[in-house]
Protein backbone atom coordinates (compact mmCIF):
# COMPACT_ATOMS: atom_id res chain seq x y z
CA UNK A 1 0.00 0.00 0.00
CA UNK A 2 1.50 3.58 -0.97
CA UNK A 3 1.35 6.49 1.14
CA UNK A 4 0.23 8.26 -2.01
CA UNK A 5 -3.52 6.20 -2.07
CA UNK A 6 -3.44 5.96 1.68
CA UNK A 7 -3.44 10.33 1.63
CA UNK A 8 -6.59 10.01 -1.03
CA UNK A 9 -8.57 8.55 1.70
CA UNK A 10 -11.00 10.33 4.03
CA UNK A 11 -11.10 9.66 7.34
CA UNK A 12 -14.03 7.27 7.76
CA UNK A 13 -12.09 5.22 5.08
CA UNK A 14 -8.82 5.42 7.23
CA UNK A 15 -10.77 4.18 9.92
CA UNK A 16 -12.40 1.63 8.75
CA UNK A 17 -9.19 -0.02 6.85
CA UNK A 18 -7.51 0.74 10.10
CA UNK A 19 -10.04 -1.82 11.51
CA UNK A 20 -9.70 -4.22 9.08
CA UNK A 21 -5.85 -4.21 9.23
CA UNK A 22 -5.52 -5.05 12.91
CA UNK A 23 -8.16 -7.62 12.22
CA UNK A 24 -6.42 -9.22 9.55
CA UNK A 25 -2.78 -9.02 11.75
CA UNK A 26 -4.43 -10.87 15.04
CA UNK A 27 -6.19 -13.71 12.31
CA UNK A 28 -2.74 -14.27 10.88
CA UNK A 29 -0.91 -14.24 14.04
CA UNK A 30 -3.31 -17.13 15.38
CA UNK A 31 -2.58 -19.10 12.23
CA UNK A 32 1.07 -18.39 13.21
CA UNK A 33 1.34 -19.72 16.30
CA UNK A 34 -1.19 -22.76 15.53
CA UNK A 35 1.53 -23.27 12.77
CA UNK A 36 -0.55 -22.69 9.34
CA UNK A 37 1.46 -20.05 8.26
CA UNK A 38 5.04 -19.51 8.41
CA UNK A 39 5.78 -16.23 6.06
CA UNK A 40 6.29 -13.78 9.09
CA UNK A 41 7.35 -11.37 6.38
CA UNK A 42 3.60 -10.97 5.86
CA UNK A 43 2.80 -10.04 9.06
CA UNK A 44 5.65 -7.34 9.35
CA UNK A 45 3.96 -5.94 5.92
CA UNK A 46 0.52 -5.55 6.78
CA UNK A 47 1.72 -4.11 10.65
CA UNK A 48 3.54 -1.68 8.51
CA UNK A 49 0.73 -0.89 5.98
CA UNK A 50 -1.20 -0.30 9.75
CA UNK A 51 1.50 2.04 10.78
CA UNK A 52 1.25 3.93 7.82
CA UNK A 53 -2.90 4.32 7.90
CA UNK A 54 -2.88 5.63 11.69
CA UNK A 55 -0.10 8.31 10.85
CA UNK A 56 -2.05 9.83 7.84
CA UNK A 57 -5.02 9.21 10.36
CA UNK A 58 -3.36 11.05 13.28
CA UNK A 59 -2.04 13.92 10.74
CA UNK A 60 -5.83 14.39 9.02
CA UNK A 61 -7.70 14.61 12.44
CA UNK A 62 -5.35 16.85 13.79
CA UNK A 63 -6.04 19.45 10.63
CA UNK A 64 -9.41 19.02 11.67
CA UNK A 65 -9.30 20.22 14.71
CA UNK A 66 -7.23 23.03 13.47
Amino acid sequence: MKIADIRKKSTQDLTRESTELRDEIAQMRRRLYSGEVTNVRAIRSKRKDLARVMTVLGEQLSKETI
